[in-house]
């Protein structure tokens, strides 16, 4: 059999030939260039027509943290949400406590958009789109809100002494809240409570003079305790002594009588 030589082949042919590997590499380009990584530190968010959800109803974007995902075209687009944490600067001034008194409670909350699969998807409705100067300003009006509930349902007592419980109610009632618009707590630091009546700072002074006097009380009973153990002391010396006494005054006498037996014994 005679090989086909190029020239043999029709112009035509070549060209269609072309024609489809470039069709085809237009195609793989398309499809590298439709393909989205999505950075460690953001969630990409796809939305457009991205699927149903369980109830058959239309879901509103698709949120993808790390990894890759294909971006159809016209029925698709995407863009990213940012990880980084925001600190936010909460200083609550004049919240009323159980019982009507007016304290001051400043703190520094510190959140991020939450990578939690069913967390994600309220990131994506509410938070898209936003500068992380308006997401800090939207979770620091809930937290402003869920703080003063926190503080409105607690004794300033309890407040001040069980920092670590009040510290849990604070965590659960906002991250409650925060989860509604996609974001999570990562930390909570309140750096001080003050009150406009001063009521801590006096039971701080009353604590501190209770503490006064119960020192005071405690010296002043061991004093005695050591005053009444020297005396004790003294007396069994005494004690001690006279006894020691007694007992060499009659080994005297008794000495002496002896001799005066002997003295007797002799001059008869």
């Amino acid at each position: 059999m005679k090989p086909i030589l190029a020239a043999s082949i029709p112009p035509s042919v070549i060209v269609v030939a072309i024609v489809a590997v470039l069709i085809l590499f237009s195609v793989i380009l398309f499809i590298l260039s439709r393909y989205r990584r999505c950075p460690s530190d953001k969630v990409m968010v796809i939305y457009g027509k991205v699927g149903t959800n369980k109830d058959g109803t239309a879901r509103s974007a698709k949120c993808i943290h790390g990894g890759a995902k294909f971006v159809w075209p016209v029925v698709q687009d995407y863009g990213y949400i940012s990880l980084r944490p925001l600190q936010i600067a909460v200083n609550l001034d004049n919240a009323l406590c159980k019982q009507n008194i007016r304290i001051n409670v400043p703190s520094v909350f510190t959140v991020g958009v939450s990578t939690s699969p069913e967390i994600m998807g309220n990131a994506a409705e509410r938070l898209f789109g936003q500068s992380p100067e308006a997401i800090a300003e939207l979770a620091k009006d809930i937290i402003f809100g869920q703080l003063r509930l926190v503080i409105a349902s607690m004794m300033i007592e309890e407040i001040n002494a069980d920092r670590e419980t009040f510290l849990r109610a604070v965590e659960a009632n906002v991250a409650e809240e925060l989860k509604k618009i996609g974001l999570e707590l990562l930390n909570v630091n309140i750096t001080d409570i003050r009150d406009e009546a001063q009521y801590l700072e006096n039971l701080g002074r009353k604590a501190e003079a209770e503490a006064r006097a119960k020192a005071s009380v405690d010296i002043a009973e061991q004093e005695k305790v050591g005053a009444v153990g020297a005396a004790r002391e003294s007396t069994i010396r005494r004690q001690e002594t006279a006894q020691l006494e007694y007992q060499a005054v009659a080994k005297e006498n008794e000495a002496k009588a002896l001799t005066a037996h002997s003295t007797a014994q002799m001059q008869r």
